[in-house]
């Protein structure tokens, strides 16, 4: 695993000659030994039409490449810091949550109206997410940002996971998921803020859900 985690909030990654890694840019903290950072125009190796999705959902995070032989400290806004393990399967999530991750991963852009039609449409619309989101594909390791820490959640066929929209951070293996209405006490005492929705999450897999409500 290239991340060595310090603390909740800042991981280390150790650069080897030959293989790349992609970071947010300005998640540089510290950096030891001979290793060079590199502004990447096409968001990692999802290549031009990956760029583009995310640039017509106006989603396009800067990305760094990062080079060399040495060791990394990463961590941005004083966010907390989840290191999710992919082995072969394929993650998906908002690309500002990306802190840093393998450049072994395949990565791309998905129209989350293809998961649910029109309910994804309107998943984008009322929570704040965007309509396109970053997938990560392969054996490699991602560092996410969430806020106030994150638990893992398993999806089993059968028993779906429901999910505060605005508390969702990633999920990965084969989910499907679509946005439902719910009722709940917190609209009935005035907080209209979403909690109105639910994304509910259903097939093989496991949600990241961050203990907050809070957009990063």
């Amino acid at each position: 695993m290239p991340f060595r985690e310090i603390n909740s909030k800042m991981v280390e990654a150790t650069v080897v000659p030959g293989q790349k890694m992609f970071s947010q840019r300005g998640a540089m903290l510290a950096y030891r030994g001979d290793v060079s950072f590199t502004p990447n125009v096409q968001g990692g190796q999802g290549g031009l039409m990956s760029m583009i999705g995310r640039r017509v959902a106006n989603e396009a995070t800067p990305l760094m490449t990062v080079e060399g032989s040495g060791t990394v400290m990463f961590g941005h806004g004083g966010h907390h810091i989840q290191v999710i393990n992919l082995a072969g399967d394929t993650l998906y999530v908002e690309a500002d949550r990306l802190l840093a991750f393998d450049g072994t991963l395949q990565q791309g852009t998905m129209f989350m109206g293809a998961q649910g039609g029109v309910m994804g449409m309107v998943r984008g619309q009322v929570t704040g997410q965007g309509l396109f989101t970053t997938t990560l594909k392969g054996h490699g390791a991602v560092a996410v940002m969430a806020h106030g820490g994150v638990i893992e959640l398993p999806i089993t066929p059968g028993r779906e996971v429901h999910v505060d929209p605005q508390a969702y951070v990633a999920h990965h293996g084969d989910v499907r998921n679509k946005l439902s209405t719910a009722l709940g006490w917190r609209d009935m005492v005035g907080r209209g803020s979403g909690e109105a929705f639910q994304l509910e999450l259903s097939g093989s897999g496991a949600v990241y859900v961050q203990a907050s409500e809070e957009k990063l």
